[in-house]
């Protein structure tokens, strides 16, 4: 069964993209949006400090007096981080996301970050497993493998 690092490897993305918590809400988009992102982790004395999403944009607008070009992306990040191992498997990341409600896990390795996986991420990674086990079980039980078993007809 795949791991996060697994997933982490398969995906076409790099897999850090960070800014710091004085960088602007305005700045954040503009990398989010380059990199065709949802998240965008803060790091700060590369140390992971908190993640920003779009829904925390969302949240933000509804501030009176709130303005993009200057609001700080420190004081509107979230700072609980949920962390799975790199070889933690995928049905357990799952069992994260769906036990959780939450949407994204930062991946570690050796107390190091290595990677920030989505719940996207991680159904997508499920759902090709799912389909290569299908492959093969429909191999194994095709018309042809009962036809070919080896019996003598002619004996029976």
């Amino acid at each position: 069964m795949k791991t996060a690092e697994d997933i982490l490897k398969d995906k076409p993305r790099s897999p850090k993209i960070c800014v710091s918590p004085k960088h602007s809400l305005a700045a954040a988009i503009d990398k989010m949006n380059q990199a065709k992102i949802g998240a965008i982790l803060i790091e700060q004395n590369d140390e992971i400090v908190g993640i920003w999403t779009e829904r925390d944009l969302l949240k933000a607008m509804s501030n009176p007096g709130f303005d993009i070009q200057n609001e700080i992306i420190g004081g509107h990040m979230t700072t609980k981080l949920y962390c799975a191992s790199h070889d933690t498997p995928v049905i357990k990341m799952q069992e994260m996301f769906l036990g959780l409600y939450i949407r994204h896990i930062v991946i570690k390795k050796q107390d190091r970050f290595i990677g920030l996986l989505s719940i996207g991420d991680v159904m997508r990674a499920s759902l090709l497993e799912k389909e290569k086990e299908l492959k093969k079980l429909n191999k194994i039980a095709s018309w042809q493998y009962y036809e070919n078993w080896g019996w003598d007809r002619k004996k029976t």
